[in-house]
């Protein structure tokens, strides 16, 4: 595997791997999901480490600088491991790593293994396997305060005796044995001559000649009975009995759906609050700068290219980061893997795992960050089928869109318009089921991946960990997918700005012409419509014209293309109001009603209405959803298949429902 790790100096700015290798001892953090290796790479790095990809996939790994007296060592967290023998992309870049074949990247010079010390039956084999790579290891035995309240006892030298490495006991939540831990990782690295071989037993596991899995299985069981007989009564019967109904299908059904809304609530409306801040900071912004600088050419480059482009990338943040805190507090606290055992029977049938609903759901509020959420989904083929209905469940984009609509075409009927909403949010669902269902047998074929999962206690979650997780997704969306977009909207701003308007002549009346450049023009053209974007919407009339949209309507479905929620500003100039607009108002829906076709029949009749509904609630309408899907998937063919077959299928229904609605309603 060919993998290159930026590492991260302490004040965030990238150093070469060289420097590293040579001038820093190179540390690991392992072990299983859930053992708390966030929680101790939290407090060992001060909360100044950073989350990276492993270039060319999308394995996370936090990276950090951690200073042991005068030495300063680069600490690296590996992805949660069951194993180095998979085929993952996690085990392939932590296996890379360990065994020093990533390049860049040295062999580590010492490995820091945090155990769960209330779930060792199940920690040991990866803690054995770890042990017998060669590295120089300590062994951090985490959550031992639980142990300790309920008065179970560890023979901690047995146990390191049986390790052939020192044990620290600590609480990485509580930062009880941080510096004995630090002590000890510090003679490991100064007095490598102490560095303990492989124990004969343990040594033999991976020479076995039958099973190497089993083998470590049964050594691990056998260090718990020598060092650790009570540990199995850690498991509560209370736990139990609480995990027989949070599984079920009767019981545990409805209370993830109560648990899932309460989560896409505050992601939907907490999420409003700061999205309203940001629209009006970039509002006073955009403001202050056309008061400095005169209207034109460079005005507009700033305020509607660049801080437009910003603004639609920041404005994502709250979403984000709300998004990922509230999923992060569902994991620490053991019920994320309650309900994706209660979701994987249900999922499985439309092709999907039980993974895939969270990231469905919140879909529904914005589809960058359900795509980023998507990498709880452990199997390649089941996360990338994810990745590609996502963008189908109706968004909070849309809404503008489905309002409209439903005003134009029912004014104050509330029933009447609420059918617009909930057939909006049916189509999205069926055909994101429908899409799997042909992904699974055709381009990412495969019977979705049975759900083997281990349950992890219930802890109360840490908001510390909740929130550095939260600005760690938050500040990577920024990085990641912001100059991209940025990049995009000044593009289209371009386009919708040039060529610019000619001045019309002094005494020009409205049925005047005026020759520029030798093309005729009118004299009193919007500038839109004059611009290259204009000009195209004409262009491509023919195309959209089978589902009844004219050459205005072309060129807000053509902008809304950048973000769908667009298409309101610019049927807004189309209709010829200035300035900007809800989708809600009495005098842009007034317009848009009085907007008529040549023949002098209306423009938005119930037929063309219905069919703009149908186009948005299945067309790829979204460069950050684009934008995301790549960076996941590190491969353009995805995003650009992702955009053509859901531009075909959008068009393809939205002319069924024209000519349809013509027949019966026209």
């Amino acid at each position: 595997m060919n993998a290159l790790l930026n590492v991260i100096q302490e004040d965030g700015a990238p150093s070469s791997p060289a420097v590293s290798a040579k001038e820093r001892p190179c540390v690991l953090l392992a072990g299983l999901p859930n053992a708390g290796k966030t929680s101790l790479f939290n407090r060992l790095t001060g909360l100044r480490g950073h989350t990276a990809n492993f270039p060319g996939t999308t394995v996370e790994v936090r990276e950090g600088a951690l200073r042991i007296g005068s030495t300063e060592v680069y600490l690296l967290d590996l992805p949660g491991l069951y194993g180095l023998d998979g085929g993952s992309l996690e085990q392939e870049a932590a296996r890379a790593v360990i065994r020093g074949e990533a390049e860049g990247i040295p062999k580590p010079d010492a490995m820091i293994i945090v155990v769960d010390a209330t779930r060792l039956p199940h920690q040991l084999p990866l803690t054995g396997e770890l042990r017998a790579q060669g590295i120089p290891v300590v062994v951090a035995l985490n959550m031992y305060d639980e142990v300790e309240k309920r008065k179970v006892h560890i023979s901690l030298e047995r146990l390191s005796e049986e390790l052939g490495a020192h044990v620290v006991p600590i609480s990485a939540r509580e930062g009880i044995g941080i510096s004995a831990l630090l002590e000890q990782l510090e003679r490991l690295l100064l007095e490598r001559a102490t560095f303990k071989e492989v124990p004969p037993r343990l040594a033999a596991c991976s020479t076995c000649r039958g099973c190497v899995v089993t083998a470590r299985c049964h050594w691990a069981d056998e260090v718990v009975k020598n060092a650790a007989a009570e540990s199995s009564i850690l498991r509560s019967s209370v736990a139990d009995k609480v995990d027989e109904y949070c599984t079920s299908t009767l019981v545990g059904l409805p209370i993830f759906a109560g648990v899932m809304f309460l989560l896409f609530f505050s992601v939907f409306r907490l999420a409003a609050i700061p999205m309203d801040w940001i629209d009006s900071g970039f509002g006073e912004l955009i403001a202050l700068v056309q008061y400095l600088i005169p209207e034109g050419t460079v005005s507009s480059f700033l305020t509607d290219g660049v801080l437009a482009g910003l603004g639609g990338v920041v404005v994502f943040l709250p979403q984000i980061c709300i998004l990922f805190f509230g999923i992060k507090l569902l994991e620490d606290s053991g019920y994320l893997s309650r309900a994706v055992v209660v979701m994987d029977g249900i999922m499985r049938r439309f092709g999907l795992p039980g993974q895939a609903f969270v990231p469905m759901l919140a879909a529904h509020a914005c589809a960058v960050p359900a795509i980023m959420s998507s990498r709880l989904i452990e199997n390649p083929r089941d996360r990338l089928r994810t990745i590609l209905v996502i963008p189908l469940l109706t968004c909070s984009a849309r809404l503008p869109v489905y309002l409209m609509v439903a005003v134009l075409l029912f004014g104050d009927n509330a029933f009447a318009g609420s059918l617009v909403f909930v057939s909006g949010y049916a189509l999205g669902a069926v055909a994101a089921i429908c899409v799997s269902l042909v992904l699974q047998r055709s381009l990412v074929a495969g019977t979705p991946s049975r759900l083997a999962i281990e349950l992890p206690p219930y802890r109360m979650p840490s908001l510390r960990d909740a929130l550095q997780s939260a600005l760690d997704r938050g500040l990577m969306f920024l990085k990641e997918a912001g100059t991209i977009i940025l990049m995009i909207s000044v593009v289209l701003w371009a386009l919708s700005s040039f060529p610019q308007l000619p001045a019309p002549p002094a005494r020009a009346d409205s049925s005047q012409v005026v020759a520029v450049s030798g093309e005729v023009v009118p004299a009193q053209p919007s500038a839109l419509e004059y611009s290259i974007a204009g000009r195209v919407g004409k262009f491509i009339e023919p195309v959209f014209a089978p589902l009844g949209f004219d050459w205005r309507i072309s060129v807000g479905v053509l902008t809304s293309f950048a973000a769908r929620e667009v298409v309101v500003s610019a049927l807004a100039v189309m209709s010829g109001i200035e300035g900007e607009v809800s989708e809600d108002d009495p005098g842009f829906i007034n317009s848009l009603r009085r907007m008529r076709r040549p023949d002098g029949s209306l423009l938005f009749d119930i037929p063309t209405a219905l069919s703009l509904l149908v186009f948005f609630v299945l067309a790829m309408q979204c460069l950050p959803t684009q934008v995301m899907t790549y960076r996941e998937t590190r491969s353009l063919r995805w995003p650009l298949l992702q955009f053509g077959w859901m531009s075909f299928m959008a068009y393809g229904a939205a002319f069924v429902t024209y000519q349809l609605a013509s027949i019966f309603v026209g």
